[in-house]
Parts: structure tokens; sequence; C-alpha cells
């Protein structure tokens, strides 16, 4: 099994497609510093909170302590990641007028079948 390299999570540049497929700078949730700060420390704290690493640091440590909710953020890196984990975990909103009105299961729920219908001109 391959070992991580703490150089490599360091460098990689960090991406949520999966939320933000166009990225920080450009979802409008984040200042510009903010998606900086996202891109270039997201891979390690993702990898801390992963356990993939070990924090070395009493930076890396507070890090750690921000991400899993233990302590209130004071650094710009550690606000950037409380933001963004509050706008992924954010509850998701449905239409504002429900269920569509009109769809394909209607006409099977009313128990009629194409033979039965007459069509008049």
């Amino acid at each position: 099994m391959a070992t991580i390299n703490r150089d490599f999570i360091t460098k990689k540049p960090y991406n949520d497609f999966k939320n933000y497929p166009y990225g920080f700078a450009r979802s409008g949730d984040f200042s510009i510093r903010e998606a900086e700060l996202l891109s270039q420390h997201g891979s390690l704290i993702a990898a801390l909170m992963n356990g993939e690493v070990e924090p070395m640091s009493a930076e890396e440590q507070s890090l750690l302590a921000v991400a899993r909710g233990e302590k209130a953020a004071e650094t710009p890196v550690e606000k950037a990641w409380s933001k963004y984990q509050v706008r992924i975990n954010r509850p998701k909103v449905g239409s504002m007028y429900g269920r569509s009105r009109y769809t394909d299961d209607a006409f099977e729920l009313s128990g009629a079948d194409d033979d039965d219908l007459v069509v008049e001109d």
C-alpha cells in the first residue's frame, strides 16, 4: 500500500467538485482570500481530519481542533474552513411549491388504461 507523502498533500490544491464544481472562487460563497486559503490548506486539513497524517505543530493541532468543532476559529485559515463546513452542511431547500402538480404517475394512479381512453373529434 502506498504511503501518503506529507509534502505531496501540502502542495496539492484542494478542490471540492461535488459541492463547488466551478471552484471556491467562482461560487460566490467565499471571498478571494478565503478561496485561496481553502485551496492552499484544504488538502492538509482534510488529511488531518481523515487521519492520513498526524499534526506536527501547534498550528496544525489548532486546525484539527477547529475542524472537529472543539474550538472556535481564530486564524483566517480556521475561519475559512469553518465557513466552508457550514456551507457544505447546510440543509438543502426544496421547491417552494412542493411536489409538482402534474406528474406521469397521476394518470397511472387514476386506474385508467390506454385502452379505456376514447378520443372524440
